[in-house]
């Protein structure tokens, strides 16, 4: 399988690394072969240079010409449906399970730990009957 995911105006990054990290962005221009510009009018990511080891390409594109305006941008955004496109990937469902686990408290914890407990030992009667 050919690669697919080219650093391109349009394309849809993940930002991996500094204040933004975990959110979407477009980017708008290359700048070099080390940086582009991106921007980010729906998941509040700034208009910034940002060095492409800072970000993660992903699949989603939008069309735009280089050095699109804010505006235009978003309209682009809406009529891809990028938000959502995004949200129904495997990649932002991991995102989010993982600030989910992290958010949780010592009791919360707690009971993860006792319903697991309960779903194996109910796994492990219903195949000791299977079996038997």
């Amino acid at each position: 399988m050919p690669f697919t995911r080219y650093a391109e105006v349009g394309r849809i990054v993940l930002v991996n690394y500094g204040p933004e990290s975990g959110k979407i962005a477009t980017i708008v221009d290359i700048v070099d072969q080390n940086k582009c510009l991106i921007d980010g009018p729906e998941s509040g990511v700034a208009r910034q240079v940002i060095p492409f080891s800072r970000i993660a390409l992903t699949d989603l594109t939008v069309k735009i010409q280089r050095n699109a305006r804010a505006k235009t941008l978003k309209a682009a955004w809406a009529e891809a449906e990028t938000a959502t496109k995004w949200e129904a990937t495997s990649w932002a469902k991991k995102l989010s399970m993982k600030k989910k686990r992290a958010a949780l408290s010592d009791f919360d914890r707690f009971k993860v730990m006792v319903a697991k407990k309960q779903k194996s030992a109910i796994i492990a009667k219903k195949m000791e009957e299977l079996s038997a």
